[in-house]
């Protein structure tokens, strides 16, 4: 199952990206941008989205790619303020000024970088997609399973967004607490690899009607090694980046965590 949809929108990302230069080159940034973007189009145009058709093991293996390869990677490539600027001036300074007499937006902006909340939308997101009708249904219908997809890097973005340090989302607190909150973001994965590792019958029909299945496993031996990519590649991205995060607080001074300020494009 595959669309246009996925070239066009990272082509466009790229196009953005590319414009928005300025200043000194940003070689780790814009790798890493880059980087997010092929791994975008590797699982989820063909050969790989096709073999995810007859796998709910590699189908996982999209959903733990997106969230914990590609968006991370993204993020760390800066992709807004940068973006932002490749736009006409009259935009950017008319949108500007609309946003920055929006107390509306100030306000949503705010709440959207906390981590509990992106956390939760992210961990939302994972839930109700796995839930039998809705995969099932995404698997189906082309068109819900880009609506998946989009939910999954939009929520995935935001969380990442937030405990990376980026604007204009990121969330304002010290290492050690950065660390728990990836510890945190864990969880979600686990529970899902339990419910599906430890289920006694296959949960989605839409993989255990299929004739044939990649590897020609079962439809049950399918579904736990799904439950084996969600529970250790789906962690990676999460361990490393909470140690990552504890080793900087093991490293930095003591002082005053900064208070929550306005969006920051810089």
């Amino acid at each position: 199952m595959s669309t246009y949809a996925p070239i066009v929108v990272c082509a466009l990302a790229a196009t953005l990206y590319a414009f928005g230069g300025r200043g000194r080159p940003r070689r780790a940034r814009e790798l890493a941008f880059y980087a997010g973007l092929l791994s975008v189009l590797a699982v989820l145009e063909p050969p790989f989205d096709g073999w995810a058709d007859s796998s709910f093991a590699l189908h996982m293996t999209q959903h733990v790619v997106l969230m914990t390869v590609s968006s991370p990677l993204l993020v760390l490539g800066r992709p807004w303020p940068r973006m932002w600027l490749s736009l006409p001036l009259d935009v950017r300074r008319g949108v500007g000024q609309a946003f920055a007499r929006s107390r509306g937006f100030r306000t949503v902006g705010a709440f959207l970088r906390r981590p509990a909340v992106s956390l939760a939308l992210m961990t939302a997101a994972l839930a109700l997609w796995h839930l039998p009708a809705l995969y099932d249904a995404a698997v189906a219908n082309e068109w819900i399973h880009v609506l998946e997809h989009v939910c999954f890097v939009g929520t995935s973005l935001l969380w990442w967004g937030s405990m990376l340090e980026t604007p204009p989302v990121r969330a304002r607190i010290d290492h050690l607490r950065r660390a728990g909150w990836f510890v945190a973001a864990l969880l979600p994965s686990w529970a899902l690899a339990v419910v599906l590792g430890f289920a006694s019958t296959p949960l989605y029909s839409a993989y255990a009607a299929l004739p044939h299945r990649a590897g020609g496993l079962s439809a049950l031996a399918d579904q736990q090694l799904a439950a084996g990519v969600m529970w250790v590649p789906g962690s990676l991205s999460f361990t490393i980046a909470a140690l990552l995060a504890f080793y900087r607080w093991l490293g930095s001074e003591p002082r005053a965590v900064p208070r929550p300020e306005e969006l920051s494009w810089t």
